[in-house]
């Protein structure tokens, strides 16, 4: 949910650069004067709107002490600083209309999913070399803010589509999951953010997402070979339940010539094997939640072998989505429902639906609807037979997203949204008053969005094999996969599991472990003191919860602080060494 103070600031202009009487359409609701007093500025600097009088009033503001440091004349107003003890004389002035405070703008920063710390991707340096992720899905938008053109190949369409285009957006996610730029202040960063990793695209998936053949893979797998011309890992977040022969033989093939295979385990939560992610010569992926939980909807079987970050995954799409519902000065953001209608603005009165499992009495309503008891679709459907304008659909679990669907051939004339429970519950609270629902997606645009799935899940265990792989490019596919398993967090139960395979990959203990058969530890805190970083800090062969210094707390570290110069993040106590070659420092 997000409070808007929209205010009317298209207004005529002031003061002695002269003024006219065309005031532009008003933008929003203004602020009256009577809430300033709520919202201080520290600085003093205010926004001064000014009544049809802009001398008067601008003599007003200077016989206050007012001190102009930009005029606004488009607008009447200026911006200036004032001294507290005259705001509240001057807000009374008849020649002003309203005075607020100038609130401050920052530029956006990118907010790095938090995959990248749990998986101590930020802890490995990206370097050039000569790996190649080879991305099997569907498409890549090129035209991304947040995806670099830069090293990126594309294969010849095949026959769903240009590569370097996707309708889906599900290969775009993948992407940038694997190397969405950092260091550009927006959006999010990946595994590889440096924009060196070597991409290829094969699309084998169209617009609509659906599936492909066994032999599809095959040939994109071919195609994967023959665009790299040094180490390859092939990424594939897609499966299916039933085995090729002719898929497997590709597979041990590739693998026997160099290539790392790794895909995902599968989403239906049972423990049904999933193609190719259960063949030998493939690292079958599964899914876990920010608490390193295995997901519920983790396919688990005896061929899981890893384990990576795969609900609530934020990363890259190619549309950017107007999805929210507005109350008064309260706007609710949402996620459209798939395959209902989009609109630009369906207002009326919000009512209680219930769970909207059957028809009501909701012509011209906006109906909030529970989830549960029956399907999304069927919600919507009788919403719309119940004449409501639109649907919205609230969670059951708390704390969570709710991105829903009608499902494959399913519409709806009437636009609906998923909201989170917290968001729901506090519409049935407005219940009675009027509400408007936009629903609009355009594409294709520089979107982000957090999606679920051991799809997810997937190319970060592909980006970080291509992140290590490049430290070490004269190793082998299986001197990396072994360097992913054998330094991976172990997960309850202790040991090799169905669930989570080998456990969390961690990067940096994977790094160190290619680099040597018995990695150095070196001490960055006298006891351990850092407990969710998977790192032995202290060097007593515990980490995290496990080592008891943990729960004891104390110790001090002898490294840098943040902030101090470093050449390498064992230079720091957080193990962090951020930055260019030479203005390098702890963060």
């Amino acid at each position: 949910m997000r409070a808007l103070s929209v205010l009317a600031l298209c207004l005529s202009p002031a003061l002695a650069l002269g003024c006219t009487e065309n005031a532009m359409p008003d933008e929003g609701v203004a602020i009256n004067r009577g809430a300033l007093g709520a919202a201080p500025d520290a600085s003093g600097r205010y926004i001064v709107k000014f009544k049809n009088d802009h001398a008067r009033g601008a003599a007003a503001l200077h016989a206050a002490g007012g001190e102009v440091v930009l005029a606004l004349p488009r607008h009447g107003a200026v911006a200036a600083h004032i001294p507290a003890q005259a705001i509240a004389g001057l807000s009374r002035n008849p020649n002003v209309d309203y005075i607020e405070p100038d609130a401050v703008r920052a530029p956006l920063a990118e907010t790095p999913d938090y995959g990248i710390a749990l998986t101590q991707a930020d802890l490995v340096s990206e370097v050039t070399g000569p790996v190649t992720v080879c991305i099997i899905d569907s498409g890549y938008y090129a035209g991304h803010e947040d995806l670099s053109s830069a090293n990126v190949t594309f294969a010849p369409d095949g026959g769903a589509g240009p590569a370097n285009q996707d309708g889906s957006g599900h290969g775009t996610h993948v992407a940038g999951i694997v190397r969405a730029l950092g260091g550009n202040e927006i959006g999010v960063a990946g595994v590889n953010p440096e924009g060196n990793l070597k991409l290829h695209i094969v699309r084998v998936f169209g617009d609509d997402g659906t599936w492909a053949y066994a032999s599809s893979l095959v040939s994109a797998l071919d195609r994967c070979r023959g665009a790299a011309s040094g180490p390859l890992v092939v990424s594939m977040s897609l499966g299916g339940s039933f085995k090729s022969k002719t898929e497997e033989n590709a597979f041990k093939s590739a693998n026997g010539a160099g290539v790392l295979s790794i895909a995902a385990a599968g989403n239906d939560g049972s423990t049904r094997l999933s193609y190719p992610a259960s063949y030998a010569s493939v690292m079958s992926v599964a899914a876990l939640d920010v608490n390193k939980v295995v997901a519920d909807f983790s396919q688990k079987n005896a061929q899981v072998e890893i384990a990576a970050p795969g609900v609530a995954v934020s990363s890259t799409v190619p549309w950017v989505t107007d999805a929210s519902v507005t109350v008064g000065d309260t706007t609710f953001d949402g996620h459209p429902v798939e395959f209902a209608a989009s609109s630009a603005g369906a207002s009326g009165v919000l009512v209680d639906g219930g769970l909207c499992d059957s028809v009501g009495a909701w012509a011209g309503a906006v109906v909030v609807c529970e989830r549960g008891v029956v399907s999304f679709n069927d919600k919507v459907q009788n919403a719309q037979s119940g004449g409501a304008v639109a649907a919205l659909i609230f969670n059951n679990v708390a704390g969570e997203e709710l991105y829903a669907t009608l499902g494959e051939g399913s519409t709806s004339a009437i636009p609906a949204l998923g909201l989170t429970q917290a968001d729901g519950q506090a519409l049935i609270g407005l219940a009675g008053a009027s509400a408007t629902v936009v629903s609009l997606t355009t594409k294709p645009a520089s979107g982000y969005e957090a999606w679920d799935g051991t799809s997810m899940a997937t190319p970060y265990v592909s980006g970080i094999a291509a992140l290590i792989w490049n430290h070490f490019p004269t190793a082998s596919n299986e001197d990396v996969r072994a360097a992913l398993t054998a330094t991976a967090e172990d997960l309850a139960p202790a040991g090799r599991d169905t669930a989570s395979g080998y456990g969390l990959v961690r990067a940096a203990a994977a790094l160190d472990h290619l680099g040597g058969s018995t990695p150095v530890c070196t001490p960055t805190q006298t006891v351990e003191t850092s407990c969710d970083d998977g790192r032995d800090n202290d060097c007593d062969g515990a980490t995290d919860g496990s080592d008891s210094d943990c729960d004891t707390g104390g110790g001090t570290c002898d490294l840098g602080k943040p902030g101090e110069a470093c050449t390498s993040n064992a230079d720091c106590c957080s193990n962090r060494c951020k930055g260019k070659p030479g203005k390098k420092t702890c963060s």
